[in-house]
């Protein structure tokens, strides 16, 4: 418990169960698969990073108004959240003092998505502070010296900037993520609006797939059948990938083909290949759905035939033609491939990282170092040379969409490459 000087006060609670029941409903966006409650509970009972969660809930006057999850990495290496550049910097330290590669940290906000603290009402500034402090008590009770709010979009943060600031803790920009509107429920009219070059491509590569007549996609409700051929696919997409804060497991997997309100965007392979069975699963993309949203969560892929076939691509048109078969308002992708969700017409959600570290020279170097080195990573993700705004914006509906065309070969090429 941790008692406020006016009517709030919060508790540590360690499991999504524990909250007061209906609370998470009625706080949680509702078109936004990601805040559902068995997402997370999948998360409690799977491997997929931390080594365990908590929720301070904040209450008024004994009410509870306000949820904000953690995550909580004892000894996350530091090697598997940042670029390959950096990467290939560390390889020497790992080799020879992998200890110091391990970062105690308590993350607030969501592992898998967009961070926000989930309240009816934006929190006042007393609500704010107690929040923070709690936070903080929590992460130097469990010996996490850095302590970051991830991936938290301007109107979402703007609550808390003020306490934040006061606390320590610094802004840097983080990855942007990946929306795109459905003001259609036609997959031709979606089309149809795109610019004339992506237009072109997205009609070429829907060729590419249908020219291989032994591969299909369907989209299944029912795919607990399927998880051990999930796994290596999405390992796959994982060795090539540039961080890799969570890597989702058997576990987290089952949790979710459970929940009604998932789909599996399954591609196979009908034909006959050297050493394969038939009706081989060669890729898939794990989609959820809530209200008027849908995710397209985690993807998995086959790199023998991925770029030939244009699986990347046709599994987020199949998504896309399913939210729009489901009523969805919009789709989510994930913080990745920026410059093919870009030209299927996404738009980038501006969001942020609020980060600080309990004592105050990690927290000086962590602060000098880290804005600039994400700002780049960032650039570099977007394949943009632009840097996002000094300050997030209050904006609810901010957004920025860089506009593809303008690296539409040079990105073409960064895919084709990621694909083989």
């Amino acid at each position: 418990m941790h008692p406020g000087r006016g009517p709030y006060r919060v508790e540590v609670l360690r499991s999504v169960g524990e909250l007061p029941p209906g609370l998470w409903e009625r706080l949680a966006p509702a078109d936004d698969p990601m805040w559902s409650r068995p997402v997370f509970a999948a998360l409690e009972r799977s491997r997929v990073g931390p080594a365990g969660y908590a929720y301070l809930l904040l209450r008024r006057g004994g009410e509870p108004v306000a949820v904000l999850p953690l995550s909580l990495f004892p000894d996350l290496q530091l090697d598997r959240i940042v670029g390959p550049h950096e990467r290939r910097l560390l390889a020497p330290l790992r080799r020879r003092a992998p200890r110091l590669l391990r970062v105690p940290m308590l993350l607030c906000g969501h592992l898998l998505g967009q961070g926000r603290l989930l309240a009816a009402q934006p929190p006042d500034e007393e609500a704010g502070r107690l929040l923070v402090a709690a936070a903080l008590d929590l992460a130097r009770r469990e010996r996490l010296g850095t302590v970051l709010f991830k991936d938290f979009a301007g109107p979402d943060l703007a609550p808390l900037r003020t306490p934040l600031t006061e606390a320590g803790f610094f802004l840097a920009p983080a990855l942007p993520d990946t929306e795109l509107a459905l003001p259609t429920d036609s997959f031709e009219e979606y089309l149809a609006a795109l610019p004339a070059k992506p237009r072109r491509n997205a009609r070429a590569k829907i060729r590419c797939f249908a020219a291989r007549p032994g591969l299909r996609i369907e989209v299944l409700a029912e795919f607990d059948h399927l998880l051990p051929h999930l796994l290596p696919l999405y390992r796959q997409v994982m060795d090539r990938a540039d961080q890799t804060l969570d890597v989702l497991d058997h576990a987290f997997l089952a949790a979710l083909a459970a929940d009604p309100a998932s789909r599996l965007v399954a591609c196979f392979d009908d034909g006959p290949q050297p050493g394969c069975e038939r009706r081989q699963l060669v890729g898939f993309l794990l989609c959820l759905f809530s209200g008027n949203g849908a995710t397209g969560a985690r993807i998995g892929l086959d790199y023998r035939l991925a770029h030939q076939a244009a699986l990347y691509h046709n599994l987020h048109y199949a998504a896309v033609r399913l939210a729009m078969a489901n009523g969805c308002g919009h789709i989510r992708f994930a913080q990745t491939a920026y410059p093919p969700k870009t030209e299927m017409g996404c738009a980038l959600v501006e969001q942020w990282h609020a980060m600080t570290h309990l004592r105050p020279l990690p927290r000086a170097v962590l602060r000098h170092l880290l804005p600039p080195a994400l700002a780049a990573a960032r650039a570099q993700a977007l394949g943009l040379p632009d840097r996002p705004s000094e300050r997030p914006s209050d904006n609810r509906s901010a957004r920025f969409s860089p506009n593809p065309l303008a690296t539409a070969r040079r990105s073409e090429e960064r895919t084709s490459r990621a694909a083989r």
